[in-house]
């Protein structure tokens, strides 16, 4: 019908099996009526072929669907918020820690928010970056890969950038993308990972990679040789608490710097960059980033040297949460149907606590603590917690953990046939946030140079 849209299914999900069916005629482009229709009938509607899977909270999502399954929530306008302020006031280039979260949904938000620079750690994510978004900037950042992926990388995906930490990963990289004249290449940017201290954060990350400060010396100049921008990268270890991680890591970069005497073109300090989880309040991040500026100025780098940082979770934990449905309760302990092999996996491995808020109204106000079973056969699935909620919460209660957009869905399986979770976009705000300019100002750590 001419200047009119046609919304082709209403289908009635709430309590009912089988979904009916009816036509709605609003007139052309009123999506947000469309919207509202939605969310007033607690319906899913489809606009064309495009199905919307839009709910204002999570609360809408269990009156509308009472899922059976764990049920991510995503929350775009809080991932364009944090990209936004990553792109605006870190004081240099911000590359986002695709391991986080590599939804290509994610990927084009922080794209569209002024995040240019991805770090892929794997040809997988190399591949996954260049098919979403064939403008990026992939750096390939993890210290040890295959030369096939090197080649791969260099060759077909334009990717000019690697990290390295021996020798040998040097040789193998300067090898694999050598051209078939047999021409080594001319435009590398070449980053040797220092290893630094994790011990200001709450996930170390000092064991696995990076060259000691007694041998960064040879492996810097060697790197030299090869690459038309040298770099220095690190990482402090996941959720670092205070700015003076990056410093402590600084000074170790300038002594690397001053041994080895070579020019270097770019400082990469990594991610680390935290967010806000129960127990876990860090400074507000402008003070992360003015340390950061305030140490790098003081290197004795190139004068057109550039900082680069590598945010993941800082970028996504507040884009995504999860709803569970208590299955059963025995005693302190409730069986949800979300866990160690899904969502959950920090939960349950590294005891990490998320925010939890219960999803009925008719629950009293007393808390108290609980630990979570997951949903599968195994005695491992299990997160201790503690986890505050009513103390009157019983089985067919629906739950909302909240902060999963990192290393959450990306970490989730289908062990024991679990995991077959539905995403939907809600427009509410996530349970806690360093970007909303409402937290309380913490005080920094006072910072001082260690010279």
């Amino acid at each position: 019908m001419t200047g009119r849209l046609k919304i082709l299914l209403v289908s009635l999900l709430h309590h009912s099996p089988t979904p009916l069916y009816a036509p709605f005629l609003l007139p052309h482009g009123d999506f947000q009526t469309a919207r509202q229709l939605c969310f007033t009938l607690g319906r899913k509607a489809y606009w064309g072929s495009l199905e919307l899977h839009h709910f204002p909270d999570a609360q809408a999502v269990v009156r509308t669907l009472s899922p059976d399954d764990a049920v991510i929530c995503n929350r775009p306008h809080a991932a364009a918020r944090a990209a936004g302020f990553f792109a605006e006031k870190f004081p240099g280039t911000a590359m986002y820690a695709v391991k986080a979260n590599p939804s290509p949904e994610l990927l084009q938000i922080l794209w569209d928010n002024g995040i240019s620079h991805y770090d892929v750690a794997s040809i997988a994510e190399v591949r996954l970056v260049r098919g979403a978004l064939a403008d990026a900037k992939l750096c390939f950042m993890h210290p040890v890969k295959t030369a096939g992926a090197i080649r791969e990388a260099y060759f077909t995906h334009g990717v000019k950038t690697f990290s390295l930490d021996t020798l040998e990963e040097l040789a193998k990289i300067v090898t694999a993308t050598t051209d078939a004249a047999g021409e080594p290449a001319q435009d590398l940017a070449l980053l040797v990972r220092l290893r630094v201290s994790s011990e200001h954060s709450e996930l170390s990350l000092a064991a696995k990679f990076g060259v000691d400060l007694v041998d960064a010396a040879e492996l810097l100049q060697a790197t030299r040789q090869h690459c038309d921008a040298l770099g220095i990268c690190f990482h402090v270890g996941s959720q670092a608490m205070t700015p003076f991680a990056y410093v402590q890591a600084l000074e170790r970069v300038r002594a690397a710097i001053a041994e080895a005497a070579v020019t270097v073109d770019i400082v990469d300090v990594g991610g680390g960059f935290p967010s806000i989880y129960p127990g876990l309040d860090p400074a507000p991040l402008e003070d992360y980033f003015q340390q950061i500026h305030r140490y790098f100025e003081m290197l004795p780098i190139s004068y057109s040297a550039e900082l680069w940082a590598e945010p993941g979770r800082a970028l996504c934990a507040e884009y995504s949460s999860l709803i569970v449905k208590v299955e059963k309760r025995r005693g302190d302990e409730l069986f949800i149907n979300d866990g160690a092999y899904g969502a959950l996996f920090d939960a349950a491995h590294v005891d990490w606590r998320f925010p939890v808020r219960v999803l009925e109204d008719d629950l009293s106000g007393t808390e108290q603590e609980f630990a979570f079973y997951g949903p599968t056969c195994d005695d491992a699935d299990y997160m201790k917690g503690p986890f505050m909620l009513p103390a009157d919460i019983q089985a067919g209660d629906y739950i909302e953990i909240g902060m999963i957009g990192a290393y959450g869905a990306a970490m989730a399986t289908r062990f024991n046939g679990f995991g077959a979770t539905q995403a939907f976009v809600v427009e509410d705000e996530p349970m806690a946030s360093l970007y909303r300019g409402d937290r309380a100002r913490k005080a920094s750590d006072n910072v001082v140079s260690l010279r």
